[in-house]
C-alpha cells in the first residue's frame, strides 16, 4: 500500500494503538447474542444492552468533544479512554446478570465516547491537509480489517478457551495502546 508510506510516524501510532482497541470491540460483536443467552439474557435484554451503550456514549460524546477542543494532551484523554474501555472489558469476566451487563456496557459506551473525539482531533492534527481524504482512507479501511480479523478472533477464542479468557483479552488490546501512548515522548502525538 503505497499511500500507508505517506503516513507520518504520529499517524502510524495512532493507527496502530487504535486498530487494538477497535480489535477488541469486534471480538465480541458476533457472539454478543449468545454471551447474553448464556447468563439467562434473552434477545430483547441484549438489545437493550446496545441501546445502554449508545445512549451512554451519545451523551458522553456531547461532552467530551467539546472538551476535547480545550484539553492541551489530547493523548491523555485517549489514554483515559481506553482505560476505561478496559475496565468495562473486565467487568464482562463477572458478568452474571442482565443488571451487571448494562453496567458493563454503559462503561464501554463512556470509555469509547471520551477517546473518540480526542483521537479523531489527534489524527486530524497530523494528516497532510492535501491528502486528508486519502489519510482518513485509511484509517476507514484499517476500521474494517480490523472488525473481520477481532470478529473472527472472538470467535476462535471463545471455542477454545471461553468468554472469560476473551474478555480478558479484549482488556488488555485497550490497555496495552494506553500504556504505549502514556509512555510515548509528548512531541510525537
Amino acid at each position: 500500500m503505497k499511500s500507508f508510506t505517506h503516513v507520518n510516524r504520529s499517524l502510524k501510532i495512532l493507527l496502530f494503538t487504535n486498530s487494538l482497541t477497535l480489535m477488541a470491540g469486534a471480538m465480541l460483536g458476533p457472539i454478543y447474542a449468545i454471551f447474553v443467552e448464556g447468563i439467562g439474557g434473552s434477545i430483547l435484554d441484549a438489545s437493550i444492552a446496545g441501546s445502554i451503550f449508545a445512549l451512554f456514549a451519545g451523551i458522553t460524546t456531547l461532552l467530551s468533544g467539546k472538551y476535547s477542543d480545550v484539553i492541551k494532551e489530547n493523548e491523555l484523554v485517549v489514554v483515559f479512554g481506553y482505560i476505561i474501555m478496559a475496565f468495562g472489558f473486565l467487568l464482562y469476566v463477572f458478568v452474571d446478570s442482565i443488571y451487571l451487563l448494562f453496567i458493563a456496557q454503559a462503561l464501554i459506551g463512556i470509555g469509547e465516547a471520551i477517546y473518540s473525539p480526542a483521537f479523531d482531533a489527534l489524527y486530524s492534527k497530523h494528516i497532510n491537509k492535501k491528502q486528508a481524504g486519502a489519510q482518513w482512507r485509511i484509517w476507514e479501511a484499517m476500521y474494517y480489517f480490523i472488525t473481520a480479523i477481532g470478529a473472527l478472533l472472538g470467535g476462535i477464542f471463545v471455542v477454545w478457551f471461553g468468554f472469560k479468557a476473551m474478555f480478558i483479552i479484549m482488556a488488555f488490546l485497550c490497555f496495552i495502546p494506553a500504556m504505549y501512548i502514556l509512555r510515548l515522548n509528548r512531541r510525537v502525538l
